[in-house]
């Protein structure tokens, strides 16, 4: 077996490369992701279906991107990041394509809900926290924050270009375009990530010469993420971690990924107009996740949990008062705000997930911990659909969202009680 040769031996470390190529997988793969802001008025339109029977699709497919990561990030280390990541980018490619074909909410629901919903799930942020925990020991913190950019900043991006085929072309447009941008990367990630940098003969960046790399489970994948969440869940601050973690979905992917350009079109606004400033946000997640991970490699990650929760709550208080007809000052500051902070969260949660069962199983604790999320997301894509339908408006959706944030920012400070800073990010 090639013995490793110490990082420093080169100029440049190919963990970046593989950082790379995990960024445009998961920009790629998450364009799907977007679709059901851009999509719900154009169905309603084609179909006569309520908006409430479009966001039960949508909500099952934040319930089963959530439900898959544990499962996925078994997966990756019984069987390879490599296997289980093309899978997955075909499942998500055929199953967007599979919905031209669809005449009735159940085909919907299928196709969009279930296929798409596992297929994602079966890589976005647990393969970024796979990557970051394979190749890197120092700059942990910010690859994890450039990598989770990649994830919500690929559902963002996307929105105009998406509207603009969907107001243009039509939505079957849309749902050939973001399947094919999925199956285009398979082929990229076989041809040019590896898995480990001991296939190279390296240490991960930033190890010393006598690292060790965590001991490989021999369990089957299920058994290790069943036998992960059973020892995960007698240990306080992993419940501490769910319930953050559930309302960062809920104020998210669930409710503004989903429901910002409809909530925007109900006050008037267009929808290619709505999009732009959603992608917006994308724009400034990227700056905010990156600065978020430099932080966590530098701070204590509860307190930066913390200002995050009690900001976003502040702001979701604030939204309902300034959604108006045409783009106003105080939208464009709320987008770069919410932007900013939009998935923040996720470097310091994935490295306090480290100090729940160990280095070894950080990533499938953080799949269980992401489970949480996506419950969270999926109680908010359909709940806030029906708060629309039986009130008129998003405004009670919003202010139950920044309400359950100021809470969990209280939350946050209980989590790993004790355990010195130091030690949540060797």
């Amino acid at each position: 077996m090639l013995k490793a040769q110490p990082v420093k031996a080169r100029k440049f470390h190919p963990a970046w490369v593989a950082a790379a190529i995990t960024f445009l997988t998961l920009v790629a793969s998450a364009g799907f992701r977007s679709a059901p802001s851009v999509l719900i008025m154009p169905l309603e339109m084609s179909f006569g279906w309520t908006r409430d029977q479009i966001s039960l699709a949508v909500s099952i497919n934040v319930l089963l991107f959530g439900l898959t990561a544990p499962f996925s990030a078994a997966l990756m280390e019984r069987f390879g990041i490599r296997k289980v990541v093309m899978l997955a980018l075909m499942t998500v490619g055929l199953g967007a394509s599979g919905t031209i074909f669809m005449t009735s909410p159940w085909h919907l629901l299928m196709l969009w809900g279930v296929v798409v919903g596992i297929g994602t799930g079966s890589m976005a942020l647990v393969f970024a926290a796979s990557i970051a925990n394979r190749w890197f020991v120092k700059r942990r913190g910010i690859v994890i924050g450039l990598l989770t950019a990649a994830t919500a900043t690929g559902q963002l991006v996307f929105l105009p270009g998406l509207s603009y085929l969907a107001v243009h072309h039509g939505w079957k447009s849309v749902s050939l375009t973001v399947g094919g941008g999925a199956l285009i990367m398979v082929p990229i990630v076989a041809l040019f990530l590896r898995e480990r940098p001991s296939d190279l003969g390296l240490l991960p960046y930033g190890a010393p010469d006598d690292w060790e790399p965590p001991k490989k489970h021999s369990m089957n994948a299920g058994k290790l993420a069943i036998v992960t969440l059973k020892e995960s869940v007698k240990v306080r601050d992993f419940w501490y971690l769910v319930a953050s973690f559930f309302v960062c979905g809920l104020s998210t992917s669930g409710l503004m990924g989903t429901h910002f350009i409809p909530a925007a079109m109900d006050h008037g606004m267009g929808q290619i107009a709505a999009a732009s400033l959603l992608a917006l946000v994308g724009v400034f997640d990227v700056v905010g996740t990156i600065f978020s991970g430099w932080l966590t490699d530098k701070y204590d990650p509860r307190k930066l949990l913390f200002f995050y929760y009690f900001l976003r709550g502040v702001s979701l208080f604030l939204l309902p008062s300034i959604l108006f007809k045409s783009v106003h000052p105080s939208t464009l500051v709320f987008v770069i705000f919410y932007g900013l902070d939009w998935v923040a969260t996720v470097p310091p949660t994935i490295m306090l997930c480290r100090s729940i069962l160990g280095p070894s199983r950080a990533t499938v604790v953080y799949g269980w911990v992401f489970a949480a999320h996506q419950i969270g997301g999926a109680i908010a894509a359909y709940g806030a659909a029906i708060f629309r339908v039986k009130f008129g408006d998003y405004a009670a959706a919003f202010y139950t969202s920044g309400f359950f944030c100021i809470i969990t920012s209280v939350l946050v400070l209980r989590i790993a009680k004790g355990i010195p800073t130091k030690d949540l990010t060797l």
